[in-house]
């Protein structure tokens, strides 16, 4: 939940993203009694919407542009369900490699479409973004089909935060690699090449990438064109993946038809592919609008 200009909102002296508070969520995601991991993100969710007032109005901003206009208290009540929404999902994924880990039940939709993916002979590019469950999605693909996947994710500012998530994700069976690594994509294409599933999240652009401007939910946005390039690189399909949180450790997993480019494809193509993923996008988020964790840093700042 950093802020576009680089600046963190603050929380009593600390940062609301630094690892004392990280190393706090996993403390009790992995020691604390099953009681604990299931209810207690619920109250700091609420708290978390009531102390970070510019992630709030984001997310505000962003639920009014789903959904329309509802009013004052289903405005309240929607972002207090995102935000109770994301902390459940973070306290999940951190008790990963602990006592209370868990593999989550989960619901896939279009299942078919992954399938036809996978039977082309090369790895898939999957494209998700920050909505209830997307570091669930990884792990329970993979584990299902018995393919590598490789998470591709930007840094955080606290290393000591970002490396004690990124050990909770590698437990539940993710790989990470960095975006902002120099040489990233020739790791990518050999990973495509030799089959593994590469995920990358197209809700967010960060500055200096290239991309692709899109119509988002009857507005102008623009979704990273690395996914695009990489997929045309590799002859690799792109399949459009998205997930919902329906309770406790439960999510459901909708899944969309694979996109193909050419080796060499034209700028309509490009074009093209991206309005498709981005019309994805949309229809999944009418259909969830309290799931989606954009805090004001991708497609939907404002």
């Amino acid at each position: 939940m950093t802020r576009p200009d680089g600046e963190s909102d603050r929380v009593g002296g600390f940062a609301h993203d630094a690892a004392f508070w990280r190393r706090l969520a996993r403390f009790g995601a992995a020691y604390g009694p099953e009681w604990w991991l299931r209810y207690s993100p619920s109250i700091f969710g609420w708290g978390a919407a009531l102390a970070v007032p510019h992630a709030r109005h984001a997310v505000r901003a962003n639920l009014r542009r789903v959904r329309g206009e509802r009013g004052f208290v289903r405005d309240v009540y929607d972002v207090a369900r995102t935000f109770q929404t994301y902390a459940g999902c973070l306290a999940e994924v951190l008790s990963n490699g602990s006592k209370n880990e868990r593999m989550p039940d989960a619901i896939l939709h279009g299942e078919d479409h992954i399938v036809a993916a996978l039977g082309k002979g090369t790895g898939v590019v999957l494209v998700t973004a920050h909505t209830a469950g997307w570091e669930i999605v990884g792990p329970l693909l993979s584990r299902e089909r018995g393919r590598p996947l490789v998470m591709v994710m930007a840094s955080e500012a606290d290393e000591q935060a970002r490396k004690l998530h990124d050990d909770a994700r590698r437990a539940s069976g993710l790989r990470i690699a960095r975006a902002d690594d120099p040489f990233g994509t020739l790791g990518l294409l050999h990973e495509l090449r030799r089959g593994s599933v590469v995920a990358l999240q197209i809700d967010r652009v960060r500055p200096g990438l290239r991309a692709r401007a899109v119509t988002l939910l009857e507005a102008p946005g623009s979704i990273p064109e690395g996914p695009l390039r990489l997929a045309a690189a590799s002859g690799a399909p792109i399949v459009p993946v998205f997930s919902a949180r329906r309770g406790y450790r439960s999510y459901a997993i909708d899944v969309r038809p694979p996109l193909f480019l050419p080796r060499r494809p034209s700028e309509a193509e490009l074009d093209t592919c991206a309005q498709t993923i981005a019309d994805e996008l949309g229809n999944f988020l009418r259909a969830h609008p309290t799931q989606w964790f954009d805090f004001g840093e991708g497609i939907g700042a404002k």
